[in-house]
């Protein structure tokens, strides 16, 4: 793959023809998308490249998807279809993030909706950090908070998350986002602001202890300064 991507790199400077990009024989999934990804996407960002090939250990639709998904995330292509973006979950985090993300991924794959959706784990940060989101959900308290860029709309039961988010994803296609902002339930923000305040009062506001890993590290290494000697030079 690195040397794929030098010899790319060197083609583009050596002369000015069209260029179609591949890794040849990157293998099965998911080894061969991370190789794949990773040299046409890092030229693709440069501006080298005409035409591009995921070349898989797989059915070739997998090929044409992934290749279809890096251009749209790089944004060289317009979105056709489902983005799913979820948080990676931590101790803050209300539910099961990787099921109620593959769940949502699974009901809203083949709906050809050309919409960001995001998957969060708690009402404490994911409505802003998922605020460039069409539309998203974030657990808290039993409950879901749907939002629609950033903006909760309605609160619903933890175990209508899914449901209510696909009934969401296809009204906002359908209607557009001032439209479904119009029909926000105007008690939802007060009631997501009482879930995130009562979970930080439970969990604190450092609830993956990042200070406690960060002094340790620190200690770590001026404990090695100490051995060899290195403080104070």
């Amino acid at each position: 793959m690195a040397l794929m991507i030098a010899a790319y790199r060197l083609a583009s400077e050596t002369f000015d023809h069209p260029l179609h990009l591949g890794v040849t024989e990157a293998g099965p999934p998911p080894a061969g998308l991370v190789k794949g990804t990773a040299g046409i996407g890092a030229l693709l960002a440069e501006g080298i490249g005409d035409t591009i090939r995921f070349s898989l250990t797989a059915d070739p639709v997998e090929e044409a998807r992934a290749g279809r998904q890096l251009l749209e995330a790089l944004g060289l292509r317009e979105r056709r279809g489902l983005d799913l973006i979820a948080c990676p979950s931590c101790g803050r985090a209300e539910v099961d993030v990787i099921a109620v993300a593959k769940a949502a991924q699974e009901a809203l794959e083949g709906r050809e909706l050309p919409i960001q959706v995001a998957v969060m784990g708690c009402v404490v940060n994911g409505p802003g950090e998922a605020r460039g989101a069409d539309l998203g959900i974030a657990a808290g308290r039993h409950k879901g908070h749907l939002f629609i860029r950033g903006q909760i709309v309605r609160v619903v039961p933890e175990d209508q998350m899914v449901d209510a988010l696909v009934a969401e994803a296809e009204r906002l296609v359908a209607e557009g986002v001032e439209a479904r902002l119009a029909t926000a339930d105007p008690a939802a923000v007060a009631e997501a602001e009482a879930d995130r305040r009562s979970l930080l009062e439970l969990q604190g506001d450092d609830v993956n202890h990042s200070q406690v890993r960060i002094d340790r590290i620190r200690s770590r290494i001026d404990g090695a300064h100490d051995e060899d000697g290195s403080e104070g030079e």
